[in-house]
């Protein structure tokens, strides 16, 4: 009985909240119906800037269905996609992002389209927590950080002084950092099962895609200790003089790699 009385009773929440929103678009329809596409424009924007957000998408929505040909609705997909990002509804955002660069992909905002397209992806990754402190990006996804990064560097390559163009390339700089830090926790993890090999070709990866971050020492004592314990002396011998010429001061030439010796203060943000 519990269990009917609550599915019916989420039946009623679902069918009330869709009666609210359809009164409200009603509303909004016969308030607005004599108003220019100007006024309905600066109005829905207006409500953007307050965090009215549900009645700015309604107003644009609105917009496009009266004046579909105008300049306003072009501006309008891009909006929408902006107050869908602003109000964390990541999915509807991406949609109207999407649907912009295909319907508009000449259009001289292009180079923002790609911006909000990156700053979207970037938080669909968002948990309560994430919301509560700084995000250690290299905790993320990588399929979505990779996507993000292929987004920013399709900016700054096709409009490289754009004024989004600065704050990509840094994004892309975190991106290719938060991808190495995954990589090198697979690599520390192989360590720990004693799986050398796959270790080795993990801390490989690293030196060879991400070598400009902060992995890469830790990532040569890794390849000198698996090479070790697999009985490839002269790889582990090689490894260690190329991470003596790189990293001469690096504690990792006193001793091998242990499962351990994660050197979490170097990382700490």
């Amino acid at each position: 009985m519990k269990k009917i009385l609550l599915v019916t009773g989420l039946a009623l929440m679902l069918s009330a909240c869709s009666s609210t929103s359809t009164t409200a678009v009603s509303k909004d329809a016969q308030v607005t119906q004599d108003w220019s596409v100007e006024k309905l424009y600066a109005e829905a924007h207006d409500e953007m800037e307050s965090r009215n957000y549900s009645r700015s998408v309604r107003l644009y929505e609105i917009l496009r269905a009266r004046f579909p040909n105008t300049r306003q609705a072009v501006q309008s997909h891009l909006d929408t996609a902006y107050v869908y990002y602003k109000d964390e509804q990541q999915p509807q955002a991406r949609a109207h992002i999407e649907q912009f660069l295909k319907l508009y992909p000449n259009h001289p905002n292009t180079d923002y389209a790609l911006y909000l397209k990156g700053l979207i992806v970037l938080n669909q990754d968002k948990s309560i927590f994430n919301k509560l402190a700084s995000q250690d990006w290299s905790d993320r996804d990588p399929k979505a950080n990779r996507e993000a990064y292929q987004i920013f560097n399709e900016l700054v390559t096709r409009f490289p002084e754009s004024k989004y163009a600065a704050d990509a390339r840094e994004k892309m700089e975190r991106l290719v950092d938060a991808l190495g830090g995954n990589e090198i926790a697979i690599a520390r993890y192989y360590m720990q099962r004693g799986a050398y090999l796959a270790a080795a070709n993990r801390a490989q990866g690293i030196i060879s895609r991400y070598q400009n971050t902060r992995y890469v020492e830790e990532s040569l004592a890794i390849m000198m200790t698996a090479y070790k314990r697999l009985g490839q002396q002269q790889l582990s011998d090689d490894t260690r003089r190329v991470l003596a010429q790189n990293f001469p001061q690096s504690p990792y030439l006193q001793k091998d790699w242990q499962p351990d010796d994660i050197p979490w203060w170097r990382y700490w943000k």
